[in-house]
């Protein structure tokens, strides 16, 4: 999965792709380099970011996904309202990816049902702007796996198909960084759950944090982009059904060769 931001204030790529044009180029060198899906949003969800209103997140998305759709690509509306999912869908998207799990907007579940479309369903705990403050657990690996649980089973009492499910363990969202680890170290929870699972690292703080300079300073994310690869390499050998990055190429360069190892030929 392709990341598309058209904001202006996403923590790794923020303003650059807010114009139409840089938008598209960007959106089809990932799709040439071999993402499946290019994933659209025009919220975002940075720590401390603060939210917009509906119509301008319908105005930066909707364009981009029409023509895109247009286009042939397969793309997903990275939203957390059911307005905005409703209206990328009638312009072409085919996936939901909810960072909130449906959480943020009850109508979520019932546009999901509705249109039969697979929907990506986060770990969320709150809002960007709160979500620092959340990141309180005993046991972060069970209670990821249990809030998870709970939310597939209210999509699956709200009509959505079982095979229409992906769950995302938030990495990063009221989580810090040891907590990120704890969840990747045991994939196989969120995993034995029995739906796909989409991890999204990429360039994340807990990375940069991981790799930090001798004064330790984080890396900034322009510099995290091998890290990003080699998690991507070991979630599809965890098993994950996917993985939401920046740069396409590097993390399928990456699974391409951890396939190889393991199959001991190219």
């Amino acid at each position: 999965m392709g990341v598309l931001n058209v904001t202006p204030d996403s923590f790794s790529d923020g303003g650059r792709y807010l114009s139409r044009e840089d938008a598209l180029a960007h959106a089809h060198a990932m799709w040439r380099r071999g993402a499946d899906i290019i994933d659209v949003g025009g919220e975002s969800t940075r720590p401390g970011s603060m939210r917009v209103d509906a119509e301008t997140e319908k105005a930066r998305v909707l364009p981009i996904v029409r023509a895109l759709a247009a286009d042939g690509l397969a793309l997903s509306v990275d939203t957390t309202r059911a307005a905005v999912a409703a209206a990328a869908i009638e312009a072409g998207a085919q996936v939901i990816n909810d960072v909130s799990g449906g959480l943020a907007d009850p109508d979520m579940a019932r546009v999901a049902a509705d249109t039969g479309v697979p929907w990506v369903l986060m770990h969320w705990r709150g809002h960007s702007k709160d979500m620092n403050s959340l990141a309180a657990y005993t046991d972060v690996v069970a209670e990821v796996r249990a809030e998870l649980s709970a939310r597939a089973d209210a999509a699956l009492s709200a009509g959505v198909a079982e095979d229409a499910i992906v769950l995302d363990p938030g990495l990063g969202f009221a989580k810090h960084a040891e907590q990120n680890w704890a969840l990747l170290h045991q994939l196989d929870a969120i995993l034995s759950l029995g739906f796909p699972v989409l991890v999204g690292a990429s360039r994340k703080r807990f990375l940069g944090r991981l790799l930090a300079d001798g004064e330790g300073e984080p890396r900034p994310p322009s510099g995290r982009e091998v890290a990003t690869a080699a998690v991507t390499a070991l979630a599809a050998e965890a098993g994950a059904w996917g993985v939401r990055v920046h740069d396409v190429g590097a993390s399928l360069d990456a699974v391409r060769v951890a396939a190889a190892w393991r199959r001991g030929v190219d």
